[in-house]
């Protein structure tokens, strides 16, 4: 399923081998992007999520005892 979304987001596929640094660079760079693409739509589902939530009360369930 990664490998799938690489391909289509980031161009994994794309590249026509010729010599192994060239393919190896183009692996490497689309990998990234795709990372950095995860990374970046989990954060926005995150933040989506923390503007649906109700606000959690800053006071404990249970009373502190000062003895």
């Amino acid at each position: 399923e990664c490998f799938q979304t690489a391909k289509q987001e980031c161009g994994l596929d794309d590249y026509q081998v010729r010599r192994y640094p060239g393919w190896h660079r183009h692996m490497t760079l689309a990998m990234a992007a795709h990372a950095c693409l995860t990374v970046l739509r989990a954060r926005e589902l995150d933040a989506g999520k923390a503007e649906t939530d109700p606000p959690s009360s800053s006071t404990s369930a249970s009373p502190r005892s000062d003895a």
